[in-house]
C-alpha cells in the first residue's frame, strides 16, 4: 500500500528530506533510487548545473526555480547515501558551507578590512591556499584541483593556481604569442598527417586559450556558450531562409548557406 507524501505542514526543505528518506527505504523506497551510488548520481549532478547554467543564460526564471530545484535534489540525493552509510547529514553539508562561508568573509563576519576589490580577491585566495594546506592532499599545488571539471574550466584554474606563485605569461600580448606559437605547430602536424601529435597540439592551443581568456577575465565555458547560442541562431536562418526558398541544407551547398549566414550577421548588426 503506498504511503501518503510527506506532510505539508513541515517546511518544504524537511519534506524534500524526507521525501528522499522514503525513496532510499530499503523494503518500500523506489528499486531505481535505492541502486543508486555517489558515482552513478554524480553524472546527474554535472547536467543540472548546466540545466541551471541554461535556464540563466535563456532569463527563464520559471525554469531556474524549476532546475535550482532539480540541483539541490542532487544535494540531497548525495546527503542521504552518506547519511546511510553513517559519513555525514545534509546538516553536516549546510553547516559546512556556513562555516566556510563566515571563514572566507572576515571582513563581513569579522574584523578584516579590505581597501578594494582586488585585495579582498586576494585575501580570499590566501584563506582558500590556507584551507587547502590544511587538507594536505598529495600532487602539490595542482593536486586538489578537480579532474572531473569540463576541460576548459579546469585549465582555467590550474593556470590561475600556477600564476599565484608567478608562472604565468607577463602580459596579454605574451599569452597571443604564445598561442600563434602552438597554432603554427598545430599546422606543422597537420601538414604532416601526424593525427596523434596533431591532437597534442590542439590541447595546447586550448590550454593557451584557456589562459588567455583567464588573462582577460573571461570565463571560457560563458564565452564558448555564447558562441555556440550565436551559431544555433544564425543556422536556424539559414534553414528558414532555405525553407523560404523551398530548399533545404540537404539541396543547398556552401556557397548559398555561407551567403545566407552573412547575412544573419548583418541582421544581428542591424
Amino acid at each position: 500500500m503506498p504511503s501518503p507524501a510527506p506532510s505539508t505542514d513541515l517546511p518544504p526543505l524537511e519534506q524534500l528530506l524526507e521525501i528522499m528518506r522514503r525513496l532510499r527505504d530499503p523494503q518500500h523506497g523506489c528499486p531505481w533510487d535505492r541502486e543508486q551510488t555517489f558515482a552513478t548520481i554524480a553524472p546527474y549532478t554535472v547536467e543540472e548545473a548546466y540545466e541551471v547554467a541554461d535556464a540563466i543564460e535563456r532569463g527563464d526564471l520559471d525554469d531556474l526555480k524549476d532546475e535550482l530545484g532539480d540541483l539541490l535534489l542532487q544535494v540531497v540525493f548525495h546527503a542521504r547515501i552518506a547519511e546511510e552509510r553513517g559519513d555525514f547529514a545534509f546538516a553536516d553539508v549546510a553547516q559546512a558551507i556556513v562555516d566556510k562561508m563566515v571563514r572566507r568573509h572576515p571582513h563581513v563576519f569579522g574584523d578584516a578590512a579590505y581597501a578594494d576589490e582586488p585585495a579582498q580577491s586576494a585575501g580570499w585566495e590566501a584563506i582558500k591556499a590556507d584551507e587547502r594546506a590544511a587538507k594536505a592532499r598529495s600532487g602539490g599545488l595542482l593536486g586538489d584541483v578537480p579532474v572531473g571539471l569540463p576541460a576548459l574550466t579546469r585549465a582555467v584554474k590550474l593556470s590561475k593556481r600556477a600564476a599565484g606563485v608567478g608562472f604565468v605569461w607577463p602580459t596579454v600580448e605574451d599569452v597571443v604569442a604564445k598561442l600563434k606559437e602552438e597554432v603554427a605547430e598545430l599546422e606543422v602536424e597537420i601538414a604532416a598527417g601526424d593525427m596523434d601529435k596533431a591532437r597534442a597540439e590542439l590541447g595546447d592551443v586550448l590550454f593557451v586559450v584557456a589562459n588567455l581568456a583567464r588573462t582577460l577575465g573571461v570565463e571560457p565555458e560563458d564565452a564558448l556558450r555564447l558562441t555556440n547560442a550565436k551559431f544555433v541562431r544564425r543556422f536556424s536562418h539559414i534553414e528558414a531562409r532555405l525553407a523560404e526558398r523551398g530548399s533545404s541544407t540537404a539541396q543547398s551547398d556552401l556557397a548559398e548557406m555561407d551567403a545566407l549566414w552573412d547575412e544573419a550577421k548583418s541582421l544581428e548588426r542591424g
